[in-house]
């Protein structure tokens, strides 16, 4: 099976400690890049990500971002440390008694560092969590860049058929062609009044078939067909190997053209040519 390097996914997760939503995205590329937006607590997260997107793809621009967003009501509490405010307050109102100036501040007994702390959420738990919704995202993500691919390789296998009634209009035209351009030769000498030798009929003949013939081409661009089909079936990270194929089927074609002395071989290499074209505009999204 052939993948798209195009792809879309996304996921949101709602809990008790607030809402995360995951999406990841990708388009055509080169090579395989990666582009993380995280929020700054969830950072760490970004080197288990690119493993993860590392063994599941082979190329493509991947941007994956992730929206956190806490629940408020559900906050913890804070904790007051009252033997140590207590103490604070105890030294404080003893400096008072020696004549210190001043009053005492509840709010500043509060910010001495200890006396209050918020109970932290469960970090590891929310990411876990997370993880899991990635990974989620992750299995909806590669099974859309699948499904473009199926789309894809039945757009090619169209062309590829399309190729072969291409070729087999070319090859049964070719007698018909050849004897044409017998008595085309044959008219231009009577009406030159050139009279020509034993055997030259046949001479010229095995020239112009050796200069047009286009049997090589033909088969060659049958072999690129089933090649081609071959990679579709055999399918994995294909893509470079496809577009080389395109390569190939292009140099048979021009060469086809160069050989044409009919207007519809002409019409036939233009086809091909757009068909090939065609071919390798969807190769460019293939993994």
């Amino acid at each position: 099976m052939i993948c798209s390097m195009t792809g879309f996914a996304r996921r949101e997760l709602k809990a008790e400690w607030g809402t995360a939503i995951w999406e990841v995205r990708s388009v055509n590329q080169r090579y395989l890049e990666m582009f993380f937006r995280l929020p700054e607590q969830f950072r760490g997260l970004e080197p288990m990500l690119r493993e993860r997107f590392r063994k599941q793809l082979q190329r493509g621009k991947v941007e994956c971002s992730l929206r956190f967003s806490a629940n408020e009501a559900n906050a913890s509490g804070i904790t007051v440390n009252e033997a140590l405010a207590s103490q604070i307050l105890g030294a404080a109102q003893a400096m008072v008694n020696k004549g210190a100036n001043g009053t005492i501040n509840p709010m500043d007994v509060l910010r001495w560092p200890g006396v209050t702390s918020a109970e932290e959420a469960d970090i590891d738990a929310i990411q876990q969590e997370m993880m899991n919704c990635f990974n989620e995202t992750l299995e909806d993500f590669v099974k859309s860049r699948a499904s473009e691919g199926i789309n894809m390789a039945t757009l090619i296998e169209q062309r590829l058929s399309a190729i072969l009634n291409e070729i087999d209009q070319v090859d049964a035209q070719m007698p018909t062609i050849l004897e044409w351009q017998k008595e085309r030769i044959l008219n231009k000498f009577k009406d030159a009044n050139i009279e020509l030798e034993d055997g030259r009929v046949e001479q010229e003949m095995v020239l112009l078939a050796q200069k047009s013939d286009v049997a090589e081409e033909l088969d060659r661009l049958k072999s690129h067909v089933s090649e081609t089909r071959k990679i579709l079936k055999k399918g994995g990270a294909v893509g470079r190997r496809l577009d080389f194929m395109m390569q190939e089927f292009n140099r048979e074609a021009n060469t086809l053209g160069s050989k044409s002395i009919n207007a519809d071989i002409t019409q036939s290499a233009v086809e091909l040519k757009v068909l090939i074209e065609q071919m390798r505009e969807q190769i460019q999204n293939i993994e």
